[in-house]
């Protein structure tokens, strides 16, 4: 019995959801999305409540169960209210900024670092070293999150690269004379 997948999905009043030809489709006011609804698992909606089962008692149903409910969750989420993700920058001489749809990062190489915004994000820059993604879909949200981190992943001794605002760098201590 999957407890995550057991928990009922409440839609809120400006969101809907619907099942059309095997797929789950979610409009808001932030977007539509839309993901595969899963041969081995069942959802029925009624009265803005949304419960998922698993079609047989085998093992990759009640693993998909789970996970298509919090896949569903988060799209009606998304579209609801949105998801954000803040990076934070440090280093002497590190910044961040926008150029039309880029995001064009100065982190110690002899290049600058210009990487394309995917459609559907929203990125701001503040005070050159704080980057807000917000967008609709969290796997996107992160994915991009996880590609801006990967340029300069903060190192240990001072801390310095691209981190997650709710990171914590374990740091390490120098070299002894």
């Amino acid at each position: 019995m999957s407890r995550i997948g057991s928990s009922a999905i409440v839609i809120p009043a400006d969101v809907t959801l619907s099942q059309q030809d095997g797929m789950v489709v979610v409009k808001g006011k932030n977007g539509e999305l839309s993901a595969p609804l899963h041969s081995e698992v069942e959802l029925s909606i009624a009265d803005n409540i949304a419960t998922l089962k698993p079609k047989r008692k085998t093992k990759l149903a009640q693993s998909l169960w789970g996970t298509m409910r919090a896949s569903i969750s988060n799209m009606v989420v998304g579209v609801g209210t949105g998801f954000t993700r803040k990076l934070e920058i440090n280093g002497v001489g590190y910044r961040a900024a926008m150029q039309g749809n880029k995001l064009v990062l100065s982190l110690g190489f002899s290049h600058p670092v210009e990487m394309e915004v995917p459609a559907g994000l929203k990125v701001t820059v503040e005070g050159n070293t704080q980057v807000f993604i917000a967008g609709a879909d969290k796997q996107l949200i992160g994915q991009f999150a996880s590609e801006v981190r990967s340029k300069r992943p903060p190192e240990p001794f001072k801390g310095k690269g691209v981190k997650y605002a709710d990171e914590y760098i374990v740091r390490k201590e120098g070299k002894k004379k």
